[in-house]
């Protein structure tokens, strides 16, 4: 048998596809192994490339694969699926990601440690601890409403509000009505006191890192973006420059070009939506308080408000922010605010 060069592995929970060529592009390895079996797997292999799509454990792996000596890179899915070869299996899978690793002009995606993981496991609870928030306080409404009470959309003012109704006898609510609003209510308050918590753990995660400091003196980004960004970005020297940043985060127009005629339409919103998402949300809180401010960077803006608009301003905005961020996490510079 060969010496196997490169393996493409197409992972999953229990059952994993194994692909591996020679060094001349030949196929020495197709093999079909359980979860258990994947590390020992591993162990047996001479030093070689391992390719696997950016998916569900597949950073996981990557560190297992790297403790053992290999090297290994993880593709976004939509970048490999140019490569299986007529119908789709497993096996074609395998091979497609065996066949892409090796393309010299492949973009990788850089790998996280159980650090940046352990961020992100913050805020994805976080977030979803707020989705369920915004949903309850919906539904409060709701059922408001079917009593003839209508409450403003303001969280806020839900809270405010709701126990003043519970308690007013002249509301048309029964007994049966305000004991169920009560409960809900008392499930709003334990959902914010969760929600302050993971705010607590966030600026715990914020004041340990001096990268998420550093990064924080940009206008409009704050301990919740900075770290967000430490979570999911990394090693930020596995993109070659801002642009190239700024594209993966989903923040360039969408480009469809044909014949010489080049097209351009919305941001392509690829990447990770949750952090484009807090970079544009702060960049329009940035623009509520340009109005007055003469520094290049304000004339600039303010600028773009006038020719492109208020939502437009806010993601061009992001845009460079997010330039300026790749710069701060690979040189490790000081930002300089402009004068």
């Amino acid at each position: 048998m060969k010496e196997i060069s490169v393996i493409g592995i197409d992972l999953a929970k229990s059952v994993f596809h194994v692909y591996g060529v020679d060094s001349g592009g030949r196929c020495c390895l197709r093999k079909q192994l359980r979860r258990g079996q994947m590390k020992q797997f591993g162990a047996n292999l001479k030093r070689c490339l391992i390719g696997m799509e950016a998916c569900g454990g597949a950073h996981y792996w990557a560190r297992e694969f790297q403790k053992l000596g290999h090297e290994v890179k993880l593709m976004s899915p939509q970048f490999v699926r140019p490569y299986v070869k007529s119908n789709k299996n497993d096996f074609l899978d395998a091979e497609a990601i065996c066949e892409a690793v090796t393309r010299p002009n492949m973009r990788f995606v850089p790998h996280k440690q159980t650090e940046h993981q352990d961020i992100q496991c913050v805020h994805r609870i976080r977030q979803r601890l707020i989705r369920n928030q915004t949903a309850l306080c919906n539904e409060i409404r709701g059922l408001l409403h079917e009593y003839g009470v209508v409450l403003p959309q303001s969280i806020s003012q839900l809270r405010k509000q709701l126990p003043l109704i519970v308690e007013d006898a002249e509301q048309p609510l029964s007994e049966i009505s305000r004991q169920l609003f009560s409960e809900l209510l008392e499930e709003v308050r334990s959902l914010q006191e969760r929600i302050k918590l993971y705010d607590q753990k966030i600026q715990g995660i914020f004041s340990q890192h001096e990268v998420c400091k550093r990064i924080s003196k940009v206008e409009g980004i704050g301990p919740i973006t900075a770290t967000a960004m430490l979570g999911a970005v990394g090693d930020a020297r596995a993109f070659k420059n801002g642009r190239q940043f700024a594209a993966w985060l989903g923040l360039v127009p969408r480009q469809v070009s044909t014949g010489g005629k080049t097209t351009l339409r919305g941001i392509s919103k690829r990447g990770d939506r949750y952090l484009r998402t807090l970079l544009i949300h702060g960049t329009r809180s940035v623009l509520r308080r340009v109005e007055h401010k003469t520094d290049p960077r304000s004339r600039w803006i303010q600028k773009k408000l006038e020719t492109r608009g208020f939502n437009k301003t806010c993601v061009a905005l992001a845009n460079k922010n997010a330039r300026i961020l790749w710069s701060l996490l690979v040189t490790g510079e000081k930002y300089k605010q402009a004068a």
